[in-house]
């Protein structure tokens, strides 16, 4: 809203109500520099905007759907994904993790959980000590907030062993929590101690932007924390997953959402032409 309003000031314009020329121009101006998911999320705003004032959204103006669909047909609408990772490029690096180092070992429980929670990265950070759940079965977290759950509905992922240590996210969690004092955020912030090389465990929780650091720092450049979702929903439906079974970790509501995440950029290896009998 602030884009738009600014934008109007600098052409003189009376920004709201929005009427259908100057949608249009400003439309045509987002087309030339922002992505068409951008653009979605600004005429959203628009029209909850206009909802809440109970004003007419001239989004169904035929100037403004011309301007749109030419917009759609010149940019496309495909969005550009987080890739999703090697598996055994994965399970490599967090074995190679030293644990009896601070830094190291939440980066490896950042990895991890990421990974095999199917965390969206604002729900990592959110995380508490308090929403953990151990067992002799495993672990459950329990989130109170997600992007699809508004409402602080419960909504509950479960963690289990791995036969091999380096690469258990609950012993990695429990030899992170060994270090914590009890209570406060999961993932937490290290700042320089006086010392060179020093680092000193804070109770500052970690953010978002931290974790898209984390994933690239280790994993290269090309990926986001968006990654480590995306890489849980491609490793297990090729293992046998179904699409319930993945949405009892990602949330999704939706099959088609879990098939939009699968990663099939490797044409060999997802391609129908391997089973055709010949």
């Amino acid at each position: 809203m602030r884009h738009y309003a600014g934008w109007c000031q600098q052409q003189g314009l009376a920004a709201l109500p929005a009427e259908a020329d100057i949608l249009s121009a400003y439309l045509a101006h987002l087309a030339d520099g922002c992505k068409w998911a951008t653009i979605q999320r600004r005429m959203a705003a628009l029209r909850k905007w206009h909802e809440l004032k109970d004003e007419p959204f001239v989004s169904g103006h035929k100037q403004v759907r011309a301007v749109l669909e030419g917009i759609r047909r010149r940019k496309g609408v495909r969005q550009k994904q987080a890739p999703a990772f090697e598996l055994d490029e994965f399970r490599a690096l967090v074995q190679s993790l030293d644990p009896d180092n601070p830094t190291e070992l939440r980066d490896k429980l950042v990895l991890l959980l990421g990974f095999t929670g199917a965390f969206r990265r604002s729900e990592l950070v959110a995380l508490d000590i308090g929403d953990l759940a151990f067992s002799r079965q495993g672990l459950i977290i329990t989130l109170t907030r997600s992007k699809t759950n508004q409402y602080g509905e419960v909504e509950q992922k479960a963690f289990f062993f791995h036969p091999d240590p380096l690469l258990c996210p609950i012993r990695t969690l429990e030899a992170w929590l060994a270090q914590r004092p009890p209570g406060g955020p999961l993932l937490v912030r290290f700042r320089k101690g006086r010392r060179h090389g020093e680092v000193r465990l804070t109770e500052e929780r970690l953010s978002d932007k931290s974790v898209d650091n984390i994933v690239k720092h280790y994993l290269g450049v090309e990926y986001s924390a968006h990654s480590l979702r995306a890489s849980f929903v491609t490793a297990a439906k090729p293992n046998g997953a179904d699409d319930l079974e993945v949405m009892q970790q990602t949330k999704h509501r939706t099959s088609a959402m879990i098939q939009r995440y699968t990663r099939t950029d490797d044409i060999r290896r997802y391609n129908a032409g391997k089973k055709l009998g010949l």
